[in-house]
């Protein structure tokens, strides 16, 4: 009785791979798990993107709205709204 008393101490508290440790691989494996599926998500939308920017006319419109492009006789009005 005295052994397996000790036996599921050593298992459960003092070996290398105890419960606690097995639980916090479990709950970071969890982590990583969502983390590849928003990452993957994410590649999906960017793939997206760059077929879009093929063609000229996206490509054109994707640098006027993000990255501020314009054409000579044009200007910019950027209009911010403070609170």
């Amino acid at each position: 009785m005295l052994t397996t008393v000790v036996f599921v101490v050593y298992i459960l508290f003092l070996d290398d791979v105890d419960v606690f440790t097995i639980v916090r691989k479990e709950i970071r494996l969890n982590e990583l798990k969502q983390e590849v599926e928003d990452l993957t998500i994410k590649y999906k939308e960017v793939k997206t993107s760059l077929t879009l920017l093929d063609d000229t006319k996206e490509l054109e419109r994707y640098a006027r709205e993000n990255k501020m492009f314009k054409k000579d006789d044009e200007d910019i009005f950027v209009i911010s709204y403070e609170k």
